[in-house]
């Protein structure tokens, strides 16, 4: 097979998820070309940048935000979603929130997803906020921080895998894999977008699982 590794990888499936761009800023450049080399409905996911939701707290953002913004605009129609991961020591505060929240919807027209990870922010104010700016909620597995069922705020889907029993290591049964296979089928005749990201990538599970539920 020839080409980069994103080329052969756009070959099989028709998205990724980028989590570097949470650690360290990539040059819009570097957008644009990742852009170039995959197909025209292949999508990105980019994880914001733990000084917008780590540091910054959601807080005072609208530098950071920008220059957020201006690089990942490289990808043009290629960007899919943003995925907002929040720690889990951030409960939620509805005015900082609320202020974050508008202005991430202001600068993205994409899907938005939000994976926050402390209990408060499953609550009914926390629901009612993502859902006034289209927000989607991110289901996870294992499910950190979530006390109940989960509560979709969207009617897209955006589904992470951290894998379990232990996180980022563990692989997914078969069985497992193939009832997800079902759900996922039901959502896109629905015509919800979709999204499913396997992050058990420690041990190398990712692929298989992601090339697995292809099959089934």
């Amino acid at each position: 097979m020839q080409g980069s590794q994103l080329e052969r990888y756009a070959r099989l499936f028709g998205a990724v998820e980028i989590n570097s761009s949470f650690y360290r800023p990539h040059l819009p450049q570097t957008y644009a070309r990742w852009a170039a080399s995959v197909p025209e409905d292949f999508r990105f996911a980019v994880k914001l940048p733990k000084l917008i939701t780590h540091e910054l707290k959601l807080a005072g953002i609208d530098q950071a935000l920008a220059r957020f913004a201006a690089e990942v605009g490289a990808l043009e129609q290629r960007l899919g979603c943003v995925l907002i991961q929040l720690p889990p020591s951030a409960s939620f505060d509805l005015a900082r929130a609320e202020g974050a929240m508008a202005r991430l919807r202001d600068r993205f027209d994409c899907m938005l997803a939000c994976e926050a990870r402390h209990p408060s922010w499953f609550g009914a104010d926390a629901t009612a906020l993502l859902q006034a700016h289209g927000i989607t909620r991110v289901i996870a597995d294992p499910p950190k921080g979530q006390p109940g069922a989960h509560v979709p705020t969207t009617a897209d889907i955006y589904v992470r895998l951290h894998g379990s029993p232990r996180v980022y290591y563990s692989s997914y049964a078969d069985d497992y894999l193939a009832a997800l296979a079902d759900d996922l089928r039901i959502h896109a005749q629905a015509n919800r977008s979709v999204w499913l990201i396997f992050d058990n990538t420690a041990s190398g599970a990712a692929m298989a699982n992601a090339l697995q539920l292809r099959l089934c």
